[in-house]
């Protein structure tokens, strides 16, 4: 399913651009079921996970519309998953993030979840969905190509430019695959409009998810889900679990 040019830029590069992937008529309804979650939610939008200053969050969002259900497991996505994790590979979460308009900020460097690729190899993937163009003036994000291979995480706090780097830019309705053991992170907007997008975060199986899922999810949206989304959830994972009992014990993750 996955061409072998698509393979080895993944392998070399660390990430993988694919333009056009959301048709327009998907692309609208997202868009429209975004903005009316962070009208219904306000102030607590986000609140499952974290809030950053300059943007707009949302988290849960497999629990909140059929149409996110379906983003997390469509079948060329996660033949890029499971190309950069393996096959045993889960949702880890799917949130949004709209960078707000004249927000002079720039994240700093980082690898999600502060992972380093261990002796099985890499065990974070993300996907970015543009749900409005990407631009040099709104907040793109950078990252540094071939930096996956360093297993080591940029220095806490750098903000700068750093050799090497590269801006991922495209049209609304593309989607980028990216091995987030790459350094990368979203730039400052000066733009006087939002830039949306909604980032699908898998994990290998032998890690925790970022946000519980089968703790998260109401009994109605498990109950509307297909077997195949119910395994990219790791809903009937009973390591997946056990991962999570652990990692709430030690950090609170769900409190």
């Amino acid at each position: 399913m996955l061409a072998e040019s698509k393979k080895r830029q993944l392998d070399e590069l660390g990430y993988l651009v694919l333009p056009g992937f959301v048709p327009p008529a998907r692309l609208a309804a997202i868009r429209e079921r975004v903005e009316t979650l962070w009208k219904l939610e306000g102030d607590n939008a986000g609140s499952e996970f974290r809030p950053e200053p300059g943007t707009r969050r949302l988290a849960n969002l497999v629990d909140k519309g059929a149409m996110f259900a379906e983003l997390i497991a469509m079948p060329e996505i996660l033949a890029c998953i499971e190309h950069v994790i393996g096959p045993r590979y889960k949702l880890s979460s799917l949130n949004a993030r709209s960078t707000n308009p004249h927000n002079g900020e720039s994240q700093p460097w980082h690898a999600d979840v502060g992972a380093v690729a261990d002796a099985r190899g890499y065990w974070v993937c993300n996907t970015i969905w543009m749900l409005d163009a990407f631009t040099a003036e709104n907040g793109a994000t950078r990252m540094i190509p071939r930096s996956h291979a360093w297993r080591r995480l940029p220095e806490p706090g750098i903000t700068g430019s750093l050799p090497g780097e590269t801006l991922v830019t495209g049209d609304a309705g593309t989607v980028v695959v990216m091995n987030t053991h790459m350094w990368h992170g979203g730039t400052a907007n000066r733009t006087d409009r939002c830039r949306r997008a909604l980032h699908g975060f898998y994990t290998r199986g032998d890690k925790p998810q970022q946000q519980y899922q089968k703790a998260l999810l109401r009994p109605q949206t498990i109950a509307a889900l297909t077997p195949l989304q119910r395994r990219v959830l790791a809903l009937d994972d009973a390591e997946n679990d056990r991962l999570s009992a652990q990692t709430t014990r030690m950090s609170g993750f769900l409190k």
